[in-house]
């Protein structure tokens, strides 16, 4: 994906732009929750750790009413996803 392309997950349930990309390090996304004003940035952070890699995630201004949601969603789908992946 380019900077400033836009996507859709889980059936359109999240949706936001694509900010920047650097080349096996780091992806920061620009999330929507409806008319909130405030920016919820995305930015996962990849960074080698010996013989492994190391994932951080950093999810700014997340509206209290999704904020369970989110990490549930976080934990579950989207990193449960890469272990289950990567274990296989």
């Amino acid at each position: 994906e380019e900077p400033g392309t836009s996507f859709s997950l889980f059936d359109g349930d999240i949706e936001g732009i694509n900010i920047a990309f650097e080349q096996n390090s780091r992806i920061t996304q620009e999330w929507f929750f409806g008319d909130q004003e405030q920016k919820s940035i995305v930015t996962i952070s990849l960074r080698p750790d010996r013989h492994f890699t190391k994932i951080e995630l950093h999810h700014t201004n997340i509206p209290d009413e999704a904020f369970d949601d989110m990490v549930h969603g976080w934990d579950t789908s989207y990193f449960g996803g890469l272990k289950d992946f990567f274990e296989k």
